[in-house]
């Protein structure tokens, strides 16, 4: 009797780029973990080797050099007997660097299938890297280097897309972007009989995302049947990107499952338990689907079932319900684990943020809050790892963090940097907001700083700089707001690098800037001033977004400090009082004319963005996203033209239909409104 019931793992990974040895042990574990709940199979993320993020490391040979020795050091463990492996790395063949997946059992190489498909756009650049193989169906040899040669005893194995028949079933793999594509390999894969279908990815958290995510794996398995397993990356491998995990498993239309969407574990497995004869039936009645099947691929053959033959009786498919987070929780889950991992790997003690008692930096606050929640969730629980990394941080050995209040006040510092032109309301909000979430906060006045810069200035030139309130000029009261700015960052920078040292304490704190995408993308900010920072959770969150977010924390983490700051009119205070009241608010018509005049006149400040966490599809991260240059002519002459000959046109049409409208209503006797 053909055995029946496989047991397959997949698994998303918490890797690092360039970290070969913690990469190496993550993958182990997932292995370990995978064979002791039963699976024969694991499948394992995209270039989970070298870690996703190398960047143009992968140009360098070193890369592939220690991939193969950590490839090596994999084939030869005990931990992987037994078990088909399915590894990621990058391999250099024929003089062409390819993306591939290395698939091998008991010490060896069965294939070597390389990615045809590449991501090449918004943040991805595959193709600055590696060359999409480009041959369907087609294998050539590949000739291992020595210390691989050593390992399996082969002196070459089969590279290209082929796919795997073991003595029970047939499996084929794609690669991440090859999943997103409309002419995906899994559909002329099964009509050719493959029944196992694998997807290792590299896919980052986007807002909104894992809706599509899961039903583009769904609807993959929904026409022609089949057992999708797909691998993802997770967490902040060293760049602006997370990667949000989300490995599962659907069989024939059905996710039947899911892993968390957000979690400080370094490695989550699933496995599923699933009757072949299930797809087998499925598919029985699909005469279209064998009648199109033309399409032959190269099996590789296995010696190895990866179903048992005992207890053949399975029950039916169980479809699970997945819950989706909102984009409020994603703020609150996303941004935050990306802080950690940020935090744990740059050997930093905490974080220092300029709260100014906006929108803004409170949802900045927020985000560090609940890192600490899900720290001491996480701690809690029993994760080693986080409780390891919490004690390193804080310098102490023998701490648990338990009270998210108490650890924030140990790794996060606030300052309310106030001026002049500061108002009590915004210094209130500040310290009532960092005193629910437990910060350790700071009050300090920089008018001193400020007088000092000019009178610098001032024993140069013989003159002094006055306010418009004052009698200046736009140029005197641009250059004194930007310097309040300004100074701002300076001040920031020293309390992070000093902070802990006034206490005794080692380490330092990574600078956290706070300008939303909205801002950044019209340059409504100061160049190098405190939105200049280490890194920025919010860069590419909308301000609609970041207030749906605040009220969020308010009915979750009962921050009711919160209120009045959503409350408040969005204010910069740079510029004096007017009779005790704000004098200068940033709220700004939405027109297109003024957005793109704007635009083009602050697009060089986007050459110094802080990196910041990517939350869209869309990004004004400089030379990384938006590749537009930043000297433009601001009169946009032409195109501005266009616009008005456009508004002219509706103005008209609109002209003609009420006059429609009028005569229509008239002939009725009824009123005109």
């Amino acid at each position: 009797m053909l055995g029946r019931k496989v047991t397959l793992a997949t698994c998303a990974l918490n890797q690092w780029a360039l970290d070969f040895e913690g990469n190496l042990q993550r993958i182990l574990k997932s292995i370990e973990i995978a064979k002791s709940k039963g699976a024969r199979y694991r499948l394992g993320p995209e270039l989970e080797i070298s870690g996703f993020g190398c960047a143009d490391h992968f140009l360098e040979s070193d890369t592939v050099l220690h991939s193969f020795q950590m490839l090596a050091e994999l084939l030869v463990s005990p931990i992987t007997e037994d078990i088909i492996c399915d590894v990621g790395m990058p391999i250099l063949h024929k003089n062409s660097l390819y993306n591939c997946r290395v698939i091998f059992l008991n010490k060896k190489i069965l294939l070597i299938k390389p990615k045809m498909m590449m991501a090449n756009e918004g943040n991805y650049r595959e193709m600055r890297w590696f060359l999409p193989w480009n041959k369907p169906r087609a294998v050539e040899e590949y000739y291992l280097p020595e210390m691989i040669q050593s390992v399996t005893g082969q002196e070459a194995v089969p590279f290209g897309d082929a796919v795997l028949a073991t003595k029970d079933t047939c499996l084929g793999s794609e690669i991440c972007e090859e999943l997103w594509v409309g002419n995906s390999p899994h559909i002329t894969m099964a009509m050719d009989g493959v029944e196992i279908f694998t997807n290792a990815s590299g896919s980052h958290h986007v807002l909104r995302k894992n809706y599509f995510r899961t039903n583009v794996i769904k609807f993959a398995t929904v026409k022609s049947g089949g057992i999708y397993l797909l691998a993802n990356q997770k967490g902040c491998d060293g760049d602006r990107l997370y990667y949000d995990g989300c490995a599962m498993i659907a069989v024939n239309g059905h996710i039947v499952a899911h892993g968390s969407q957000f979690s400080l574990d370094d490695v989550e497995v699933l496995t599923t338990t699933q009757d072949l004869e299930d797809v087998r039936t499925y598919r029985v009645d699909m005469m279209n689907r064998r009648l199109m099947a033309n399409e032959v691929y190269h099996r590789v053959k296995v010696n190895f079932m990866l179903s048992s033959v005992d207890d053949v009786y399975m029950p039916s498919i169980q479809p699970i319900q997945i819950r989706y987070h909102t984009p409020e929780e994603e703020i609150s889950l996303g941004p935050a684990c990306w802080l950690w991992d940020y935090l744990r790997r740059s050997s930093q003690a905490g974080f220092f943020l300029p709260l100014s008692g906006g929108i803004d930096s409170s949802a900045t606050a927020c985000i560090v809050y609940s890192m600490c929640c899900q720290v001491c969730t996480a701690a809690t629980n029993g994760n080693q790892q986080v409780l390891e990394d919490a004690r390193r941080i804080v310098n102490n050995m023998n701490y648990t963090p338990k009270n998210p209040r108490e650890f924030c006040r140990r790794i996060f510092t606030t300052c309310y940097m106030a001026s002049e032109n500061s108002s009590r309301e915004t210094c209130n909000r500040a310290k009532e907001l960092a005193d629910q979430i437990g910060s350790h906060h700071i009050n300090l006045n920089i008018d001193s700083a400020v007088q000092a810069v000019i009178m610098i200035f001032n024993l140069v030139t013989g003159k002094s700089p006055q306010f418009a309130a004052h009698g200046g000029c736009n140029r005197e009261n641009l250059a004194l707001q930007n310097l309040q700015a300004r100074i701002r960052m300076v001040l920031a920078y020293l309390f992070a690098q000093l902070t802990l040292w006034t206490f005794g304490k080692p380490g330092g704190l990574l600078v956290l800037g706070s300008a939303n995408v909205d801002e950044s993308l019209r340059g409504y900010l100061t160049k190098y001033d405190c939105s200049s920072a280490d890194i920025n959770p919010i860069g590419g969150i909308s301000k609609t977004d970041l207030r749906n977010f605040i009220q969020y924390c308010i009915e979750n983490f009962q921050l009711t400090a919160l209120r009045s700051i959503l409350s408040a009119p969005p204010t910069a205070e740079l510029e004096p009082l007017a009779e005790g009241q704000i004098a200068q608010t940033d709220e700004v018509a939405e027109k297109v004319k003024h957005f793109f005049r704007t635009y083009s006149i602050n697009r060089h400040k986007m050459t110094t963005l802080t990196p910041a966490y990517h939350a869209e599809d869309y990004s004004p991260d400089d030379n990384r996203f938006d590749l537009r240059p930043f000297l433009y002519n601001t009169t946009w002459s032409w195109q501005f033209k266009c616009i008005d000959n456009q508004v002219t046109k509706l103005e008209r049409t609109r002209g003609n239909y009420d006059d429609d409208v009028s005569n229509e209503l008239s002939g009725l006797g009824l009123p005109q409104t």
